[in-house]
């Protein structure tokens, strides 16, 4: 293992992947595979920070086609020091561009995953760090085949990078005498990210940096809040874009209560997707992007207005509504009739293929595995982020030196999340934080991205979510990507996603470049 020069005493950091793990993300046990370390410059030089060793080193990559020298850093931040009842050492990863210039404007992206709350390893170790988990486009491929490499789709070229862990994840603790709950708000999680942004960039000399934040699942809540946070606070640091990956920001449209039947029609566009892929869709002729569009259109006008009208729907209209269901998502016309033209996402994981004990995954439906005679099935496609896990376990000893062990927090075991008043007549309409950072900064923009396969974040959600929203419709841009939960798992939507960031970075004037 690559031995690292420190200024102080050689002391390794403990870490941990535990059991525990996301909600949304459950890992599983299969083994990681041995890959090639990457290479770093032995002459590199440690910092250290209060509170932790601060492992740092210099190496090089080709990201977007360039060849960019960087200094990796592993530190810890302290926040929210003078604060009653309060207090953070939030460490984490940053990927710095190696510079002249110590007052840089070059744009800083502060990127981070869900839960909640987890650590950032996943968009970490899939998609934004210089080195990710090559993912076989084959999704039978023993996880032998998983590879970790050199990541060409990294923004580093365009943007330095900062992987936010929240207190109680990943390194990040509480101060002595804190207790971990008083951070277990959405609006107390989302001013621990503000207040981290602000120390950092203080820390730094990076304040004339331009801002942009990069969420994943409950992180797109995270990122929607914080946003609104910073823009409302004076003389602070404004965010100059938000991209929501997995967008939850209203997750109440995609509940799925049976009298909430706009859940039914944005959950279409991934059940068709889902079909599709699994062979069990009627495409009639049509290619994947007709298809699709005739998916939405049906679900947006007929199917919703049959929604609507519940029970008074004429029973051949209804027939005819079933066979169109059919023919979209492979579940029998027969079940729809019988189920009031209504199927949840999570039935419809075990129904495509029930004649065949099988089960679709929930963060990739594309994944399928059996169902046991007994108990709980596991998510067929938790085996994407069991192997992000181990990948990232590998990439820090090999990086860093640091060994990974029972300190790391992979999840925060909250003890419940509170989202918002609990009131019977709240929205959770966390979107519309961002209406005062588009108010504040002109040049504020927002890029949603969604995988098609994905059963807990849909595509017509976040669609819906653009529709219903009051941001300005030229300074938002979303796109939908094969694959799940985690799309950039799939090489050519990690290819996509990355073009999508670095654009959404540089500003839509510069498409086509």
């Amino acid at each position: 293992m690559h031995q690292i020069q420190r200024r102080s005493r050689n002391k390794s950091l403990n870490l941990m992947l535990g059991a525990a793990f996301t909600a949304f993300l459950p890992a599983l046990s299969a083994a990681c595979a041995q890959t090639s370390a990457p290479v770093v410059d032995e002459s590199a030089v440690i910092a250290t920070v209060p509170s932790a060793a601060a492992p740092e080193t210099r190496a090089s990559g080709v990201f977007g086609g360039q060849e960019i020298s960087y200094i990796a850093r592993l530190e810890t931040t302290s926040i929210q020091t003078d604060v009653e009842g309060r207090g953070a050492d939030i460490t984490t990863f940053s990927y710095i561009a190696a510079t002249d210039d110590p007052h840089t404007e070059r744009p800083v992206l502060f990127a981070f995953n869900g839960g909640p709350i987890a650590p950032s390893l996943w968009l970490h170790m899939g998609a934004l760090g210089p080195y990710r988990l090559q993912v076989p486009d084959d999704l039978s491929a023993p996880v032998s085949a998983y590879q970790l490499a050199a990541n060409p789709y990294s923004p580093l070229d365009v943007a330095d990078i900062v992987f936010f862990d929240p207190a109680s994840t990943g390194f990040s603790t509480v101060h002595e005498g804190v207790d971990p709950q008083v951070y277990y708000t959405v609006e107390d999680d989302a001013a621990q990210l503000a207040d981290f942004i602000e120390a950092w960039l203080v820390k730094h000399d990076r304040t004339g940096s331009p801002v942009y934040l990069l969420g994943e699942s409950y992180g797109t809540m995270r990122a929607a809040v914080t946003a609104g946070q910073l823009a409302a606070r004076a003389d602070t640091f404004h965010a100059d874009g938000v991209f929501l990956m997995g967008q939850a920001v209203n997750m109440v449209e995609y509940s799925q209560r049976r009298e909430n039947i706009i859940s039914y029609v944005v959950s279409l566009p991934t059940l068709a997707a889902t079909a599709w892929a699994h062979g069990k869709a009627d495409a009639q002729g049509r290619d994947f992007e007709i298809f699709m569009a005739d998916a939405e259109a049906f679900g947006e006008t007929d199917y919703l207005l049959a929604l609507f009208q519940g029970n008074r729907v004429d029973p051949d209209e209804r027939q005819d509504l079933a066979a169109k269901l059919e023919a979209y998502t492979g579940i029998s016309a027969d079940y729809y009739n019988e189920h009031n033209l209504r199927i949840t996402k999570e039935t419809f994981r075990r129904e495509l293929f029930r004649d065949e004990g099988l089960i679709l995954g929930r963060s990739d439906a594309r994944y399928v595995g059996e169902i046991p005679d007994e108990g709980y099935a596991p998510d067929p496609s938790g085996v994407l982020s069991a192997q992000y896990v181990k990948a990232f376990a590998q990439y820090v000893g090999e990086t860093f030196d640091v060994t990974v062990d029972e300190s790391y927090a992979q999840y925060a075991e909250t003890g419940g999340w509170y989202y918002g008043p609990p009131s019977p007549f709240t929205h959770f309409a966390f979107g519309a934080h961002m209406d005062a950072a588009f108010e504040v900064n002109p040049n504020f923009r927002l890029f949603i991205g969604t995988g098609y396969h994905d059963t807990m974040t849909t595509l017509g959600a976040a669609e819906y979510a653009v529709m219903q929203s009051h941001w300005p419709v030229d300074r938002v841009r979303t796109n939908a990507y094969q694959g799940g939960h985690m799309a950039y798992s799939v090489e050519a939507s990690a290819a996509e996603f990355s073009a999508d960031v670095r654009q959404w970075i540089r500003g839509w004037s510069t498409e086509g470049e």
